[in-house]
């Protein structure tokens, strides 16, 4: 069954117009007769979104009860029965109530694409998991329901809902998003112009790196190697001298000028490379250009022009930056420099910027390696010298020889400047031209200037001996420098074979464990278009690919790769693009291995977190079990026996007996309550499924709820009116102070009170619990917040450990903290710190609580 089809519209904040905008879509295709439906659609009692849920059919939602409170979500089992060409479905991120088929609403998503349903929803930028931190360093609020970025890339369309911030707000004025009672709060704190600017820009960009994606997936799918300026991206070449850090700034300052830039650094290392690079150099580079948001990246290349061009275009890239050369003049006279070469074969849709810098003409730090097999203008220059060469000279020569006897050079120096051409020919073409100029040379040496001339019969043996020597030594020049070229091209080879090496171990050192990361280093290393790592379990298994890289379509077996590199029976590294030399395989095969190293260590990290999570259950289950053994057994012995009691027909109770033996019944079950209550709680936080509904709400509403549970008189308050309202969730914060309180009561003297006090502390309100109990030394404050911990010798009936651990877990739950102080005087404080309301967007009370399951 082919999987659906996923549309999202994505929006900057709530109230921009994504619900409306999925709508107006469903619409539009059930006028062209498409059989759409909706499954879950929030309206949030704005009139206008509410009329164009007219005229649409809804699949009913189904029921579920938790706490007392019955909440409605999307009936996916419905779904799946009706089976609709299209399906609705609002709020992607939302996190349903216990007792769903899947927590997340994203996962009930991808059970109906699984089964063929093409999915219409919405989400916002601040729901995105990746951006979490960054939301919250801008709104101040974390966002606690999230979706993975993954869910959201692999959508077959991202549609952005734009709005200006200042219409917005004026929409928010207008009553068009939240009750009139939550406008002015709401516009005077996440409804900030700034905030709602800054999710504005983290949208567009967002959505455009998205773009460029598919963008990038066009270009590889049609072989487009020119260049489209769609937005400015600028690589930087280095050389990995000093003056690299000069050209990343540069570049970095290009980049800020346009919106969305992007720095690329590329060092290419070659056979003659641009000069002999400092590793140490290149490591301050990579680490400078990626702190300034930039990446680098590593490009093995026979031409570095023509390497450094391809890169360029195959990244789609609108500007090169690089230095100007540091050669000194008369180095020019070995050829124009890489600056000059690119600038000119750049072609009109790149721009090339040389910067000076203050290492320009100061000569190189080495000389330039110009190993290498020679190159083809050498190689046509050696024969050019090779035969045209000797031609000439005899020319030369000849018209000399026509002059007095004396007017000659001789016939040694002839045989000496035939030569010369001969090495000269060997220097620059090696071998052949070398072969062709003796040969050549030989030839016309005997038939112009051997007496006789003319012929090809040679009368003195002298002369004779010369132009055997002269063939000798001609083509023992050419073999030596042929070998020399030979060796030079296997160092340099091996130099970069090592520059590459070196790479690849440092991304070790670093606890670098992304094989995507990984895997598209291969792919630019070796210019390939797609990169994979292909794994099976057995041989008469399919292959699949545990990961990829590149714009080409991925690999999915190795007969289909240009190159493959097996790495043990059932894991290949395959890569498409061009067929590599045998020589390239070596650091091919290091690359192999250590993809699959990453690839062991990221299932050795799965499992570890498997394995530690559970040993920590063992650990949970472990301690229920000593809890459950006694402290659970004590209330439930003393129920049992006071009922016994009173049921007893030999005895006649009298009725301050029945009083007593109801109150220890009564006593018992409260203890059992509390005690089931904390253990489930716990339970709750362990497994991470506590997402609390954060309203703003007086501490001096919340705060006497929470003493039910002590003594009358045994607490004192102190909560003035005028302190701030805090973001929490009522019930937690109740359930948070009764345990901190009931815990402060338990441990302190009988004749003194607890001391409960409240005050402001910057943009926190500070609630203080102090009591004049034994105190914690500061090493045992942060162990007493553990599950089932006791401190002292507290008996075994005073509970099974767990209520500040509970309390401190749903503190955190809330953003806030809990921490342990010593109180003056003697005994201990804690202070638990909330997030005064400004800190967080107003929620309509007739949204639903988002509890976890």
């Amino acid at each position: 069954m082919a999987r659906g089809k996923l549309r999202i519209y994505l929006g900057a904040a709530p109230g921009v117009g994504k619900t409306y905008a999925m709508l107006s879509e469903a619409h539009r295709r059930v006028e062209r007769g498409t059989d759409c439906v909706v499954a879950f659609v929030e309206h949030h009692d704005r009139p206008r979104t509410e009329v164009m849920l007219h005229g649409l059919e809804h699949i009913p939602r189904r029921e579920l009860e938790y706490r007392d409170t019955v909440f409605t979500e999307m009936d996916v089992d419905a779904v799946l029965k009706r089976r609709p060409a299209v399906v609705l479905v609002d709020e992607l991120a939302h996190t349903n109530v216990p007792g769903s088929r899947n927590p997340k609403r994203w996962q009930d998503v991808e059970e109906l694409l699984d089964a063929g349903i093409d999915v219409i929803t919405t989400v916002n930028i601040q729901h995105l998991e990746s951006l979490g931190d960054v939301v919250e360093s801008i709104t101040g609020v974390r966002q606690r329901e999230t979706v993975p970025d993954e869910v959201v890339r692999r959508a077959d369309q991202i549609e952005l809902v734009d709005m200006s911030p200042q219409a917005l707000r004026r929409r928010m004025a207008h009553g068009n998003i939240y009750k009139p009672d939550k406008v002015d709060a709401a516009l005077s704190n996440y409804f900030r112009p700034g905030n709602l600017t800054a999710l504005r820009e983290l949208a567009l960009l967002w959505t455009a790196d998205r773009v460029d994606e598919y963008l990038q997936q066009y270009r590889g799918e049609h072989d487009i190697r020119s260049t489209w300026q769609a937005r400015e991206r600028i690589v930087v070449g280095l050389t990995g001298g000093p003056e690299g850090r000069t050209l990343i700034r540069r570049a970095a300052r290009l980049a800020e000028k346009g919106a969305g830039g992007e720095v690329l650094a590329v060092y290419i290392s070659r056979s003659d490379g641009l000069t002999s690079a400092s590793p140490k150099e290149l490591a301050m580079q990579r680490t400078l250009v990626e702190d300034l948001g930039g990446t680098f990246h590593h490009v093995v290349g026979d031409d570095i022009p023509q390497a450094l061009l391809d890169f360029a275009r195959s990244v789609n890239a609108t500007q090169i930056v690089l230095g100007v050369s540091r050669r000194r003049a008369w180095q020019y006279a070995f050829g124009p420099g890489v600056s000059a070469t690119v600038a000119r074969e750049s072609g009109p849709d790149l721009d090339v910027h040389i910067v000076t810098h203050e290492e320009a003409a100061k000569g190189r730090g080495l000389p330039v390696a110009r190993g290498g097999r020679l190159g083809r203008t050498r190689i046509i220059a050696g024969w050019l010298v090779g035969v045209v060469g000797p031609v000439l000279l005899t020319v030369l020569l000849t018209s000399v020889n026509t002059r007095p006897a004396d007017a000659g050079p001789g016939f040694a120096n002839e045989v000496l400047l035939f030569l010369t051409l001969t090495v000269a020919a060997a220097l620059l073409g090696g071998l052949l031209p070398a072969l062709a100029a003796a040969t050549v040379g030989s030839l016309l040496l005997n038939y112009f200037f051997t007496p006789p001339t003319h012929t090809w019969i040679i009368a003195d043996p002298a002369n004779l001996l010369a132009i055997i020597v002269f063939f000798a030594v001609g083509v023992s020049v050419a073999s030596v420098v042929d070998l020399a070229a030979r060796r030079t091209h296997q160092a340099a080879r091996l130099r970069a074979e090592a520059e590459t090496l070196s790479f690849l171990a440092g991304s070790v050192l670093r606890g670098e464990d992304s094989l995507q990361a990984l895997l598209e280093r291969v792919r630019e290393t070796f210019g390939m278009e797609s990169a994979a790592l292909l794994e099976r379990k057995s041989e008469v298994e399919p292959w699949t690919c545990a990961g990829s890289a590149g714009t080409a379509r991925p690999i999915e077996r190795p007969a289909d790769a240009d190159v493959d590199m097996p790495v043990g029976d059932n894991l290949v590294l395959a890569l498409s693009g061009r067929v590599l030399p045998a020589e390239d395989r070596r650091v091919l095969a290091a690359f192999a291995a250590q993809a699959a190293a990453v690839l062991d260590r990221q299932r050795l990290k799965q499992e570890a977190g498997q394995a530690r999570e559970l040993a920590e259950g063992n650990r949970i289950r472990t301690a229920l079990l000593a809890a459950v053994s006694h402290d659970l057994r004590t209330p439930l012995a003393t129920i049992k026996a006071a009922v016994t009691s009173l049921r007893s027909d030999d005895v006649q109770w009298s009725a301050e007996d029945q009083a007593e033996l109801l109150a220890s019944i009564e006593e018992g079950t409260d203890r059992l309550d509390h005690l089931v209550g904390n253990l489930l709680d716990m339970s709750r936080l362990q497994t991470g499924t506590v997402t609390p509904l954060i309203r703003d709400i007086d501490l001096d509403e919340v705060v006497p709820m929470a003493l039910g549970g002590v003594p009358e008189g045994s607490v004192e308050l102190d909560v003035p009116e005028t302190l701030p309202m805090v973001a929490a969730d009522p019930g937690l914060l109740e359930r948070t102070v009764a345990n901190i309180v009931e815990n402060a009561v338990k441990y302190g003297p009988e004749n003194e009170v607890v001391l409960i006090s409240a005050s402001t502390l910057g943009d926190r309100v500070e609630l203080r619990v102090v009591d004049r109990g034994p105190g914690v030394p500061d090493e045992a404050k942060e162990r007493i917040f553990e599950p089932f911990q006791r401190y002292g010798d507290a008996p075994r009936g005073a509970g099974v450990g767990l209520g500040l651990a509970v309390a401190r877990g749903f503190a955190e739950a809330m953003g806030g903290t809990l921490t342990a102080e010593d109180t003056p005087g003697g005994g201990m404080t804690m202070v638990l710190t909330l997030k005064t309301a400004t800190d967080h967007p107003p929620v309509p009370p007739d949204l639903p609580a988002h509890i976890t399951s």
